[in-house]
């Protein structure tokens, strides 16, 4: 692996030789301007659903808030962290807290136990996952917050995951590509069969994958399995 200060630059050779034959190279310009009518009715779903998402789970939303509160009294419930959506923007990602509360300063001490390619950060067993974090990702309730994303616009249902900006920092000009398009709360790789162990470069390519052929057929589709993975609590 990858000394930490080369995090994002190494060359991850057998995976590159796979992607290279299938590298899909996007006009920016078409992406955001074809498809104007789903692009509208995506947007007025997303709106919708997410509108009504709220309203219907607010009661479960405050329970949970309260459980994460008893078990780590003095912390904020909720999580905020700056991520990079569409076009690069910086917006405020919302989540559960599912780690203790300084867990963003013990990163770097964690970072030689990388587990992921590339310039994303995983480990399976994060020592800063507290009691009630294990199973709110395990079930991805932690993910719910995201829903006020949506309703605001920074993000969608489907679309890639937003990435954190020290990531993108990284980004090829092959990769910038997922930033065509608004973030997704799922995805291709968020219903990957162990999609901690798919590689960096893959993950790239799934989320180009997406945008060249993203419909209302392939976004049901990913929100059908997504559910799927939610019911058989196949989360991180």
């Amino acid at each position: 692996m990858c000394s930490i200060s080369q995090v994002g630059r190494c060359v991850w050779v057998k995976t590159a030789v796979i992607t290279k034959e299938k590298e899909i190279v996007l006009d920016r310009n078409a992406v955001i301007n074809e498809k104007r009518v789903y692009q509208i009715l995506k947007r007025s779903q997303d709106i919708l659903l997410s509108f009504l998402a709220l309203v219907i789970l607010w009661p479960i939303l405050l329970i949970i808030a309260l459980i994460i509160y008893i078990d780590s009294p003095g912390a904020s419930p909720f999580f905020s962290q700056k991520r990079v959506g569409m076009n690069g923007k910086v917006f405020n990602f919302y989540k559960f807290r599912s780690m203790i509360p300084d867990a963003e300063k013990k990163l770097n001490v964690l970072l030689e136990q990388n587990e992921m390619d590339g310039p994303v950060f995983k480990i399976k067993d994060d020592p800063r996952i507290t009691r009630v974090g294990k199973f709110i990702r395990k079930t991805s309730i932690d993910e719910l917050p995201q829903l006020i994303n949506i309703l605001k616009g920074d993000m969608s249902f489907v679309g890639p995951r937003p990435a954190l900006p020290r990531e993108v920092e990284h980004y090829s000009d092959y990769e910038n590509q997922r930033l065509y398009v608004l973030p997704g709360l799922t995805c291709y790789w968020q219903v990957q069969p162990n999609r901690n162990e798919v590689e960096f470069d893959e993950w790239m390519a799934l989320d180009i994958k997406y945008i060249k052929e993203r419909s209302f057929l392939v976004d049901w589709k990913i929100l059908f399995k997504t559910l799927g993975v939610v019911i058989n609590m196949d989360g991180r």
